[in-house]
C-alpha cells in the first residue's frame, strides 16, 4: 500500500484557558487548560477530517501511521491511574522563573522558566500534595500519545523540554538528574512523600522508535476502526519545534531552519560530538533535541517582523487618508515588499531598532525604543524604511548565531520558514546577510502538522521494516523530490551588509540610552 500524507486535510476543535480568579496571587502570569477540553477538540477536529476525506475519496482511506505534535514545556501531572491532576500547566505560564534561574545556576545550562522541571520545582514547593500524588508527568503531545496507546512515552525533542537530554546516552542527563535530587532533598521536609523526578519522566524515544501502537480507546477518540490484521504504530509525539524541523526536512548537523515571524526563532542541528557541545549559559541560546536526538541550539527573538509589519500597515493608512482606495493587509504587503526586495542593501544609510516588546536575550528590558535613524530627504522610501525595518531583526538573529560560531557548531545552510516565506526573494537578503545558502521549500507553511505526517511516515516504514534509512537519510530522500528555491550569497552584497552588521551594533549598544531618554528614568 502507498502511504500518501495528507497535508491538506487540516482542522481544528476549539479549547478555551480555565478561568483564574482575578484576586489570584500573580493570576496576570497564570496560563492552564484542560486535558478533557483537549479530547474534545481532538474528537471535533478528527469528526471534521473524516468528513472531508469522505466528500474528496470514493474509498476509505487506509491509516498506516499516526504522528502527533503539540506545544512544547507544558506539566500535565497525572495520577497511578493516568488522570490528570487538575488543569496543565502551558509553556507561556510564567509562574516559575525563578525556579528556572535556580536550576540554570545549578546545572549550568540554560533552564528557561518554561521548561518542565522548573515547573515541577515550583510545583513542589507551592502545591506538595498535587506533588505528593503525582505518578507521571509529560507535556501536551506526551498526554495525546497516552490517549492513544496507554504508553508513557515522548519524543526525545519534546523530552529535552522537559528536562536535559545527554546528546550520547540519548536519555535523560543522569549527573543532572542527581544533582536535581540532591537539591530536593536538602530540605527533608519538602521532600517527603515526593516521587522521585526520574521515576515520573515518560520515557525518550527517538525518530523510529517504538513509542506504542493505537488502543481500542485511541481509536474511539480518533473515530476510526482498528483493522483486525494489523497494529497502527504511532510516531514518538513530538514538541512544536522539533516537528517543525522534520517539516522543513532539516535533520543534519550545520543546518539550520530559520522560521521567520512575528517572532523569530533559528533552530541550529549540531552533531552529538562533544567538541560540539555548548558550553556554559548565553541569554540568547536555548537548547533541545531533534527527532532523532541531535542537538539543537535555539537563537529565539521576541521582535520578529512587528516593526516591519507595523510600518507596512502604517504606508497603507497613508494611502487610505489620502482618499486613494483602501487595501487589506495582504494587498499593502503586495506593494511594499517588492520595494524592500529592490532597495539598495544600505538602505540608502537607513538603520532601525526593532524593539516594540522587550528583548530578552538582548538584555532589553521593555518595548518603545523601535526607531529609524538615518534618514533624509533622499532616503527616505518606503522601500529602504521596510528594509531597514526587516535587516534590524535579521542583524540580531546573527549575532546569536555568532554566539554558536564562536563556540564551533558549525553553520552552513539556512531553510526559511514563516510569515516571511511567502516573499520569496527575502530568501536572497538573508544568504547575503549571512552569507550562507538559503533554501525556501514549497511546504515552508504546514510547520508542525506536516512534520508529524513525515514522523508517521517513517515510524510506520521502521516498523514494517521496509527502510533502513536512518532518520537524516530520510529526510535527505523527501527534500530531493520537494519543490524549493535556493539563493546563493551575493558576491557584492555580502560586504555591504557586514558593514552595515556593524553600523547596527554600534547603534544597538546606545539603545540603553535610548531607553533612558524615552522613559526618563521609570522603572520597567
Amino acid at each position: 500500500t502507498q502511504f500518501v500524507i495528507q497535508r491538506r486535510e487540516q482542522t481544528e476543535g476549539s479549547y478555551d484557558m480555565v478561568p483564574i480568579a482575578s484576586d489570584a496571587d500573580g493570576a496576570d502570569g497564570w496560563y492552564e487548560q484542560r486535558t478533557e477540553d483537549w479530547d474534545d477538540a481532538l474528537q471535533q477536529a478528527m469528526a471534521q477530517v473524516h468528513k472531508d476525506i469522505s466528500q474528496k475519496h470514493e474509498k476509505e482511506i487506509e491509516i498506516l501511521g499516526v504522528g502527533i505534535s503539540g506545544q512544547m514545556h507544558g506539566q500535565v501531572l497525572c495520577n497511578h491511574n493516568g488522570e490528570a491532576l487538575g488543569p496543565v500547566r502551558l509553556w507561556c505560564d510564567v509562574r516559575n522563573e525563578k525556579e528556572g534561574h535556580e536550576l540554570t545556576k545549578l546545572f549550568n545550562c540554560k533552564i528557561p522558566k518554561r521548561c518542565t522541571v522548573a515547573r515541577w520545582l515550583w510545583t513542589v514547593r507551592n502545591q506538595p500534595e498535587k506533588a505528593s500524588a503525582t505518578r507521571h508527568m509529560t507535556t501536551p503531545a506526551g498526554w495525546t500519545s497516552f490517549r492513544l496507546t496507554g504508553q508513557w512515552t515522548l519524543g526525545i525533542g519534546d523530552a529535552a523540554g522537559m528536562f536535559p537530554i545527554d546528546p550520547v546516552s540519548q536519555s535523560y542527563d543522569a549527573e543532572l538528574l542527581k544533582k536535581f535530587h540532591d537539591h530536593i532533598h536538602k530540605d527533608e521536609f519538602l521532600s517527603e512523600g515526593l516521587p522521585d523526578v526520574e521515576s515520573i519522566l515518560p520515557q525518550v524515544r527517538c525518530a523510529g522508535q517504538d513509542a506504542g501502537c493505537l488502543t481500542e480507546s485511541g481509536a474511539l477518540l480518533l473515530g476510526i476502526s482498528l483493522p483486525k490484521d494489523r497494529r497502527i504504530p504511532i510516531a514518538a509525539a513530538e514538541g512544536d519545534q522539533p516537528a517543525a524541523l522534520a517539516g522543513s526536512l532539516i535533520s543534519r548537523a550545520g543546518m539550520a531552519s530559520i522560521s521567520f515571524g512575528t517572532s523569530v526563532c533559528a533552530n541550529v542541528v549540531a552533531s552529538a560530538a562533544r567538541e560540539h557541545s555548548f558550553v556554559g549559559v548565553h541569554d540568547l541560546i536555548d537548547h533541545f533535541c531533534a527527532p532523532d536526538g541531535k542537538p539543537i541550539h535555539m537563537v529565539w527573538l521576541r521582535n520578529g517582523t512587528t516593526f516591519l509589519n507595523a510600518m507596512v500597515r502604517s504606508f497603507g493608512l497613508v494611502k487610505k487618508s489620502s482618499k486613494e482606495e483602501s487595501k487589506n493587509d495582504e494587498s499593502i504587503f503586495d506593494v511594499i515588499m517588492p520595494l524592500v526586495c529592490e532597495a539598495a542593501p544600505n538602505c540608502g544609510g537607513i538603520l532601525a531598532l526593532p524593539f516594540l516588546d522587550d528583548e530578552p536575550g538582548l538584555h532589553v528590558s521593555r518595548g518603545g525604543t523601535a526607531c529609524l535613524v538615518g534618514l533624509n530627504a533622499d532616503n527616505a522610501t518606503p522601500g529602504n524604511m521596510a528594509k531597514a525595518a526587516l535587516l534590524s531583526t535579521m542583524f540580531n538573529l546573527r549575532i546569536g548565531c555568532e554566539v554558536l560560531r564562536e563556540q564551533k557548531i558549525p553553520l552552513t545552510e539556512l531553510v526559511l520558514t514563516g510569515g516571511l516565506s511567502k516573499t520569496a526573494e527575502s530568501g536572497q537578503i538573508l544568504a547575503d546577510v549571512f552569507n550562507l545558502p538559503v533554501t525556501l521549500l514549497d511546504s515552508a507553511d504546514e510547520g508542525c502538522s506536516w512534520g508529524a505526517a513525515v514522523m508517521a511516515k517513517y515510524r510506520h516504514l521502521r516498523q514494517t521494516s521496509k527502510t533502513t534509512q536512518t532518520w537524516s537519510e530520510f529526510e535527505d530522500g523527501i527534500a530531493s523530490e520537494q519543490s524549493k528555491r535556493q539563493y546563493e550569497p551575493n558576491a557584492e552584497n555580502v560586504p555591504i551588509y557586514d558593514g552595515m552588521y556593524r553600523r547596527y551594533q554600534g547603534l544597538l549598544k546606545l539603545q540603553p540610552q535610548l531607553d533612558e531618554a524615552m522613559n526618563g528614568g521609570a522603572a520597567s
